[in-house]
């Protein structure tokens, strides 16, 4: 891994909050872009805390129980998922995220990210995989806002995001070290970033043919046979990963990236962390994406699409693609 550079990559384009809440231009978005402090000003950097989200109960009072993703979903096996109580768990990170700030390493160790300028091109430290172990439990797409509607208040997303627009929103809240394997969703994405700090990579709808494009499926995105955890296990597909050029974030609390539809992306958690996913879909896009991905989802419960190889049963990926 020490020797495995890997893709070409170079920092995602940035704005302040400030900047663009002045111009008011935000428009059709064909590459990544990330909004710093956009959460800022929102409700949700205040109420959007560890202790309050753990205090969340029922209209009756009951604990919420979730079913919570078991190790990577998006590579490789997919394993039975975990019912469990949230509470626990998001009062358990709470004590984590107070022990401090991530540290130098990561994918870009964080003296080197300080250095770097826009447009230059630079390698990933992927031996910073290897430092922990990513198979963990994670409390991924929860549909909070539909639970609780009265917290859809707490994201003004419009600000950044005008035009009428189909949205559908899920938390994903876990440790340090979570991962979130390489994908692309078929709908644009705000990433919004509450607490702690992620780092994630984009590769543009070009660089498709070096992403090892999966035939597991999932509702809603198309995944890759490329494990960044695991990249010393698979020699032949690193040979074409690594020709790849992509963009890198640092996400930090307070921030929104901007993922275009269509873009891979994979997500590593550096600290104990709550993001926020929204998903918007204008009513053309509705019809020629959404309709399709509806058809393959029957055909899949039919059992006449891909299945016994998805994300939504204990089975293995058996592919690439392309």
């Amino acid at each position: 891994m020490s020797s495995f550079q890997g893709p070409t990559f170079q920092l995602v384009d940035q704005v302040s909050w400030e900047e663009l809440s002045r111009t008011r231009n935000f428009g059709p978005q064909s590459r990544p872009l990330l909004v710093k402090g956009a959460v800022r000003p929102w409700p949700a950097w205040t109420k959007w805390s560890f202790e309050r989200l753990s205090e969340l109960r029922r209209p009756d009072g009951s604990e919420i129980v979730f079913r919570f993703q078991n190790g990577l979903v998006e590579q490789g096996v997919t394993r039975e998922p975990l019912d469990l109580p949230i509470s626990p768990y998001i009062r358990e990170l709470s004590d984590r995220a107070r022990e401090g700030n991530p540290g130098e390493r990561g994918l870009v160790p964080l003296s080197k990210f300080k250095t770097l300028s826009k447009g230059e091109a630079f390698h990933l430290d992927w031996s910073y995989m290897k430092t922990f172990d990513s198979d963990r439990v994670y409390l991924a797409q929860w549909n909070i806002l539909d639970e609780f509607p009265d917290m859809k208040k707490d994201f003004a997303i419009r600000t950044v995001w005008p035009g009428w627009r189909y949205t559908w929103e899920f938390v994903f809240i876990g440790p340090a070290h979570t991962v979130t394997g390489l994908h692309y969703d078929f709908p644009n994405n705000w990433f919004c970033q509450v607490r702690g700090t992620k780092e994630i990579v984009v590769f543009p709808p070009d660089q498709t043919a070096y992403l090892c494009k999966s035939r597991k499926y999932d509702w809603g995105a198309t995944l890759s046979d490329v494990n960044i955890s695991e990249l010393d296990r698979m020699p032949e597909r690193c040979a074409i990963f690594q020709q790849a050029k992509g963009y890198y974030a640092r996400v930090e609390a307070g921030d929104a990236l901007f993922i275009p539809k269509e873009n891979w992306h994979a997500v590593v958690a550096q600290e104990p962390c709550i993001s926020l996913g929204i998903f918007g879909l204008t009513p053309w896009e509705i019809v020629s994406g959404g309709g399709p991905s509806e058809f393959r989802s029957l055909l899949h419960k039919l059992h006449l699409y891909r299945w016994g190889n998805c994300t939504c049963h204990k089975m293995e990926a058996k592919g690439s693609e392309g």
